[in-house]
């Protein structure tokens, strides 16, 4: 596979997924909480607890995120996600970290864990199902969603 297409954030987000995997973690890229937030990587674990994974390929994408601290309240943990030379001092010590590459990736720092409240996780695991079952028809039958409306 090539990586043509893929920006920098997209290619560090799919080593994200491929390692999150490995803790029996699924995960959705590009998510939508809410109007106005996107989530890089929004990931399921196998107790039902969500994390939220930011992709950062630069200090100018990191500087220019004025809204990373909305995402704090959509997930149980918090994360960067960033290459092998980002100046991770930049990045938040209260936050988790991960180094990543288009392939894997490894967990530096686990972010603090803030349960969600119960309502929430309900709403979110429904987005979730939902847009992970949207995705998938939309590969399996691209000429569907054209005739769907938003999850």
């Amino acid at each position: 596979m090539q990586d043509i297409a893929l920006q920098p954030g997209q290619i560090l987000a799919r080593g994200v997924a491929r390692h999150l995997r490995l803790h029996d973690f699924v995960s959705v890229e590009e998510f939508v909480p809410v109007r106005g937030l996107r989530m890089d990587v929004f990931a399921l674990g196998p107790k039902g607890e969500f994390w939220v994974v930011e992709c950062k390929s630069s200090r100018v994408d990191f500087t220019s995120d004025s809204k990373w601290q909305g995402y704090l309240e959509w997930g149980d943990r918090y994360f960067w996600a960033v290459d092998a030379d980002f100046p991770t001092e930049l990045l938040p010590a209260e936050t988790g970290l991960i180094i990543a590459d288009g392939y894997d990736a490894e967990i530096i720092r686990m972010g603090p864990e803030t349960k969600l409240a119960p309502a929430r996780r309900k709403v979110l695991m429904q987005k979730f199902a939902r847009h992970a079952a949207s995705r998938l028809q939309g590969f399996r039958d691209p000429g569907v969603s054209a005739l769907s409306g938003p999850c």
